[in-house]
């Protein structure tokens, strides 16, 4: 969404998407299964009753198009092609290209004859296919040309053009969050996905016949990632309007030659013949006629338009193709800038490299007036598809693919307007949008030039049965400012980074939200990991896009459905009078309903919460979690209520005492059980839902530790007290200062049991030193807590040994160097020592044995493994034997071969004992898994004798 403005009916049969259904049940995003094409057979076969909910809202929701999507996943593999998958959310800010992909993951084709194939499904013929797929960037960057075969039913058909040109930008190296750097060598690529599309040569491909992309010896691009491909069979061109005027009339000439990611040098400049035309079709009141062909408008300049009707022979025939000089140096206004204009059935595409003036970025279309209307309109690589303001508009039927920014964005400031009501936009279809794919964007001023434009608050805008699929730098659905809002109807799934759905509003700028109803939508796979925030899939409150301002009130959010959030699935930061009510939640990737999650603060407001459905919880998160003090919520009726939240220790099991209980794994149950925080300051959401006042440390063996101390908070932990006693307490902490009566702890009933504790001043926040302080503990499993009765120090963690002097037991392996036989995508042996239980080694598939392992810096007498998988994944076994050396050469077994069962009702977690040996390499070789052709492991802790 940009934050300031630019300078600046023919009736089809459609079908109903099907994509919908499939995207939710086929390829249903499952954190608890490994990458692959098994997880997502299997995800097929047995989709909880939950995913069937979902299915069918998706049924109902989104656009009805004329073209089918088959995703890459769904189909068959052939030749050794594999499914590159999501599975389990992000914990780093930066992308990835099963990230970036709908339904979160693609068929990778890294290989000669290595193939995906299809069987058309949807009844009718297939002469048009349309390919979101990946190829290779350039080793100097700016992408390269390629091509990928078309089989139908076995038969080579066609070479299908595809390009990297307009993909591949690089976020290393300081430049988080932009578009416009194409350097590779300053890695951390996003921007994966292009689409193209062509007419099937020869025969339509009939209902029944199998198609099939595959790479033969003549594809030369050394990998092609395959994300999905659309179907269908366009109606025949239409024919030129009685009385209009043709862009051939005004000397317009159109080129034939592909485009294919950049403009063809020998192409005419029309830009004078068309608006010669639009001028004409003006003075005379004629509608304006795009023929079948490409017409180029070359340079900087846009066409300009006011009052009449363009119409072109439907988007697979005409194409307007913007070709600006790149790098260029001038700030583009859109194409066209069109005032009370009707414009239809045409397609505009540009060579663009990136979302910026140097980039050659300008929008499809900048519109205003009254009465307006664009109808099937299909805009491809160019700054935004629309970009509209005035009364009375509307956006329908139309297609936003591969857009650098916004796909749709109604707002009162288009055009130099100053207000936006009464405008529509529905039956839309977004995918691969750089920001926002569809945004209803109140702006209540802009300053510039040392003067300040006011604008009237936007009313009434109606978003309905659009489609929103994989945004890879943008929310799926903003809404922001304004009142009287419909949202209602529409599939929103895979965003990369940011929220699926919100309500509130735009930054200091931004009109105050005084009324939006928010219905029917189905949000999937959504929310983001974008400045490591962990974003909910559906928001509602102020803040979230750069300042926690201004007013959010009176939003109703009713009878959606939101499925598999990569992090909370609802959250709510500062806002008023919210009603949710009777929506589904289904499988959250952490907590379901959350006041004021992380990065979202909510010192005020209110709503009411009732009716609400929620399924599929994972362990250790909370239905709903209230992280604010001043935030009212009055809940009834919601599934979850009746018990409270499942409070207990971390992970399910204990800590030991003696031992070492680390401050990051606090008891589970939320706010007022496990936890007394007095707000939401932490980072540390890659390791725990809720991420309450941790941060990573730079302490011995790596981790988070708790921060953020103030008087009056407190955490608990669930001890096993292996018999009873006097501990010594080793306390790590840090403290720039010291900090007398800083602590105390006390057991369950509230008894003090060490007295005040005073730190000493460690001389900064992560220069680390032990105090020590005793307790008297009875046997057995209890609560303690820690009480922050003075503020100004950081805990990593309490090591408890018994006053004998025994030495509590170490995890040697923790934050130590790894090796392994080998792994697969970002899935690297280092995983299984980072203390982040949700990161993990995967093996190369069908290839073993295969072997990880770990330096423990220095022979140590050890005796015993505890390996761990992610919590959330399903049951499996492996079959391992474990090995160890002195020198990392020479080893000798220490446990033989055997099946070990990785439960989650046992934390999917084993232990292996073995008699005590002295070694410096520890390795795990796993020979067998029932749960993945890999060998597979989130921790590998090596404790000593």
């Amino acid at each position: 969404m940009r934050h300031v403005p630019r300078p600046s009916r023919k009736t089809r049969a459609r079908s109903r998407m099907s994509a919908a259904v499939t995207a939710v049940v086929g390829v249903l995003w499952m954190s608890a299964a490994p990458a692959g094409a098994a997880a997502h057979a299997q995800a097929a076969a047995t989709a909880p009753t939950a995913a069937g909910r979902a299915a069918v809202a998706a049924a109902t929701a989104g656009a009805a198009t004329p073209f089918s999507i088959y995703e890459g996943e769904a189909g068959a593999l052939g030749g050794g092609a594999s499914v590159v998958a999501l599975t389990s959310a992000p914990t780093t800010q930066y992308s990835s290209a099963s990230l970036e992909a709908s339904g979160h993951a693609y068929v990778h084709l890294g290989g000669t004859g290595q193939s995906v194939q299809w069987t058309n499904t949807t009844g009718r013929p297939i002469s048009f296919v349309n390919i979101r797929a990946a190829i290779p960037d350039s080793a100097s960057g700016g992408g390269i040309t390629g091509t990928l075969d078309l089989y139908v039913d076995g038969t080579f058909r066609q070479a299908l053009n595809l390009n990297s040109k307009q993909t591949w930008v690089y976020e290393g190296n300081n430049n988080y969050n932009t578009s416009d750097n194409q350097n590779p060598a300053d890695g951390s690529p996003r921007v994966f996905f292009d689409e193209s599309h062509t007419f099937v040569t020869g025969a339509p491909i009939a209902p029944g016949s199998t198609f099939s992309l595959k790479k033969d010896s003549a594809n030369g691009a050394a990998f092609y990632d395959v994300d999905s491909i659309d179907v269908e069979n366009p109606p025949a061109p239409l024919t030129q309007p009685a009385g209009s005027i043709s862009l051939t009339d005004c000397g317009a000439i159109s080129d034939g030659n592909p485009t294919n990611g950049s403009a063809d040098s020998q192409a005419v400049d029309s830009t004078a013949a068309i608006q010669k035309c639009i001028d004409q079709a003006q003075s005379q009141s004629r509608t304006l006629w795009i023929p079948p062909g490409t017409f180029y408008v070359k340079g900087t300049a846009g066409l300009h338009a006011s009052g009449i009707t363009i119409a072109g022979a439907g988007m697979w025939y005409s194409t307007f193709y913007r070709d600006v000089p790149v790098p260029n140096n001038t700030p583009l206004a859109a194409l066209f800038s069109v005032t009370s204009c009707a414009v239809r059935d045409f397609h505009i595409d540009a060579n663009a490299v990136s979302r910026s003036t140097i980039g050659g970025d300008g929008g499809a279309m900048d519109t205003t007036g009254t009465g307006w209307t664009a109808d099937g309109i299909w805009a491809q690589h160019t700054m935004s598809g629309f970009w509209a303001s005035g009364t009375g508009g509307k956006v329908q039927n139309s297609r936003l693919t591969s857009i650098w920014a916004d796909g749709i964005n109604l707002n009162n400031v288009s055009l130099d307007a100053s207000s936006g009501n009464d405008l529509t936009a529905t039956g839309n279809f977004v995918r691969g949008t750089g920001d926002d794919a569809m945004a209803i964007n109140s702006v209540a001023y802009n300053t510039g030039g040392g003067t300040t434009t006011h604008y009237n608050p936007m009313s009434h805008i109606v978003l309905t049965g659009n489609t929103a699929i994989a945004p890879w730098g943008g929310k799926g659905i903003g809404i922001y400012g304004g009142s009287g809002h419909l949202v209602s109807g529409n599939y929103i799934s895979d965003t990369a980074r940011y929220i699926g759905l919100g309500a509130g509003r735009f930054g200091v700028n931004g009109s105050d939200l005084l009324s939006a109803t928010v219905s029917g939508n189905v949000v999937v796979r959504s929310g983001g990991n974008a400045y490591s925030q962990g974003q909910p899939a559906l928001h509602i409150g102020n803040g979230g896009d750069g300042q926690n301002t201004g007013t959010v009130d009176h939003v109703t959010v009713t009878g959606n459905t939101v499925a598999d959030s990569l992090y909370d699935a609802v959250g709510f930061s500062a806002s008023t009078d919210t009603l949710l009510q009777d929506n589904a939640i289904t499988g959250p990737g952490r907590n379901g309903v959350v006041v004021a999650p992380p990065f979202y603060p909510a010192p005020s407001g209110s709503a009411t919460i009732t009716g609400n459905t929620l399924t599929g919880l994972r362990p250790g998160n909370s239905a709903y979690a209230d992280n604010s003090a001043g935030f009212t919520a009055t809940l009834s009726g919601n599934s979850w209520q009746g018990s409270a939240p499942a409070a207990g220790p971390y992970g399910g099991t204990p800590a030991p005492v003696p031992g070492t209980v680390q401050a990051e794994n606090y008891d589970t149950g939320g706010q007022g059980t496990a936890y007394n925080a007095a707000s939401v300051n932490g980072n540390g959401t890659a390791y725990r839902a809720d991420g309450i006042d941790l941060e990573a440390t730079s302490d011995t063996g790596g981790g988070y530790n708790l921060g953020w101390t103030t008087g009056g908070q407190w955490f608990r932990y669930t001890v096993d007290v292996a018999s009873a006693g006097t501990y010594t307490v080793g306390l790590r902490v840090a403290a720039p200062a010291a900090v007398s009566g800083a602590l105390h702890l006390s057991d369950a009933s509230g008894a003090d049991l060490s007295g005040p504790v005073a730190l000493p001043a460690t001389g900064g926040w992560q220069t680390w030193t032990t105090a020590t302080t005793s307790v008297t503990l009875p046997a057995g499993r209890q609560v303690l807590t820690v009480h922050q009765d003075n503020g100004g120090w950081n805990l990593n963690h309490l090591a408890f040994a018994a006053s004998n002097g025994t030495t509590p037991a170490t995890d040697l392996a923790a934050g130590r160097p790894t090796a392994e036989s080998g792994h697969t995508q970002a899935y690297a042996s280092s995983n299984v020592t980072d203390a982040d239980r949700s990161s993990y080694w995967e093996s190369p598939n069908n290839a073993f044995p295969q072997w990880v392992q770990v330096d423990l810096g220095s022979a140590r007498s050890v005796s015993r493994a505890v390996l761990r998988l992610p919590a959330g994944w399903g049951a499996r076994t492996q079959t391992l034997s474990l090995q160890a050396s002195t020198d990392g050469s020479a080893f000798t077994v220490v446990k033989a071969a055997a099946t070990y069962t990785f439960d989650p009702a046992a934390d999917n977690t084993v232990t292996v004992t073995f008699p005590a040996t002295t070694q410096r390499y520890v390795r795990v070789i796993v020979t067998a898994n029932s749960g993945w052709p890999a060998g597979q492991l989130s921790e590998m802790q090596i404790w000593q004798t």
